[in-house]
């Protein structure tokens, strides 16, 4: 199971890639690269709690996931 930290740190990485994209897309359909970083910065900040919840979610479902070993050295 990954630490809150470990989730809080994916999810400000899987944002920060993830408005990077969202600002080339912006500023291509705006042609203004101000309202796109502000477009791309506003992403990020709504969208980091909500993944969070998601990753901290799917921690508590077994669905897909293997055990480890009982004993490991």
């Amino acid at each position: 199971m990954d630490t809150h930290l470990r989730s809080i740190l994916k999810a400000v990485s899987y944002r920060v890639m993830g408005s990077a994209v969202t600002v080339v897309i912006a500023w291509v359909v705006t042609s203004q690269i101000a309202l796109a970083a502000q477009i791309g910065v506003a992403d990020t900040l709504v969208k980091i709690l909500p993944f969070y919840v998601h990753e901290r979610i799917w921690q508590r479902v077994p669905l897909g996931r293997k055990e480890g070993p009982e004993y490991e050295i």
